[in-house]
Parts: C-alpha cells; structure tokens; sequence
C-alpha cells in the first residue's frame, strides 16, 4: 500500500480505501515498537466502534493496544503474523496489514492524510 492513499488515526493505526478496507499499524509506531513478537487481534465478526481496543502488539520493549480508527466489522485477520509478527516491521504498510473491514468509507476520510499524520506524530 502507498501511505498516501491510506488514513492515519491519533493512535498510529492506518486505514486504506476499498471494501473491504485494510488495517495497519504505521511506520513511525513500528518504529517506536522496536522488534515485535506477537500480535493480538479480534476474531472475524468481531464489530468494533471507534476508539475502541481492537487488540495489541507486543515488542521486545512494551505491549501497547490498537484501536478501532472507525466503526467497523472484522472480515479477515491476518494469519500471517501469528508465525512472523515481524512482518509489522518489515512491511508495516504491506505483509504486515492486521485486518480487513467493513465500514463507512465517509469515518475514514475523516482521519489524517499522510503529512498530516507525520506533522503530528512525533509530537
């Protein structure tokens, strides 16, 4: 994925275009995460609203949770990362996708571009 067709939340997650769309963490919380080794994520089904914990990501330095960046229903989880959690860090907007959703493409452009989010991530 380009991450300047993708939306970024306050949280660090990113949400693409499309139905369904794709969930991910970004590049600047990867970052900050270090080396992850597991990831926890919602079973398919699963309806979450915004801001909500949809699961966590665990690194060698913390544990930190992922939230809902729109209202949303699960439809697949990324099997992948449960034997290569490191594919959040070396495709974070590719192989390292978490989820893919159902949910009103207007919430989602809402969120932040790109330069926006990077503008205020650090911060």
């Amino acid at each position: 994925m380009n991450p300047n067709d993708l939306r970024f939340a306050g949280s660090h997650e990113w949400i693409s275009a499309g139905d369904p769309m794709t969930i991910g963490i970004s590049q600047f919380a990867q970052d900050q995460l270090g080396d992850v080794v597991f990831v926890e994520l919602p079973k398919v089904g699963a309806t979450f609203k915004a801001g909500e914990t949809i699961g966590s990501v665990e690194s060698v330095k913390t544990v930190s949770d992922l939230y809902a960046p729109i209202d949303f229903t699960v439809t697949e989880v990324n099997s992948a990362l449960v034997d290569k959690p490191e594919l959040v860090n070396s495709s974070p907007y590719g192989d390292g996708w978490l989820l893919k959703v159902t949910g009103n493409a207007a919430d989602r452009d809402k969120l932040m571009d790109l330069n926006t989010y990077e503008s205020t991530a650090a911060h």
